[in-house]
């Protein structure tokens, strides 16, 4: 596989040798696709997803927020006019 840097790749040979750029990404490394030489794309190792246990706590917490901060007393029509002036 023929490549102008060690991290860059042209895109025949990205799809030619892809099952191997994607071993090389699994490892850590991050590597650019070029078309003609300009980078079109870059391959870069899938970030971990965090636990659902952490998206609930942070939608209790919005929640929370929410519950503790209402507009009373305002209509959305004066919101608008407010925002216009």
């Amino acid at each position: 596989m023929k490549s102008s840097g060690a991290n860059t790749v042209g895109a025949y040979d990205a799809k030619t040798h892809f099952s191997e750029l994607l071993e090389r990404v699994a490892r850590g490394e991050e590597i650019t696709i070029t078309r003609h030489g300009s980078p079109v794309a870059r391959l870069v190792p899938a970030r971990p997803t965090p636990p659902a246990s952490n998206r609930q706590e942070a939608i209790l917490m919005i929640r929370q927020l929410a519950a503790r901060n209402r507009l009373t007393g305002l209509s959305v029509d004066e919101l608008k006019l407010e925002g216009r002036r």
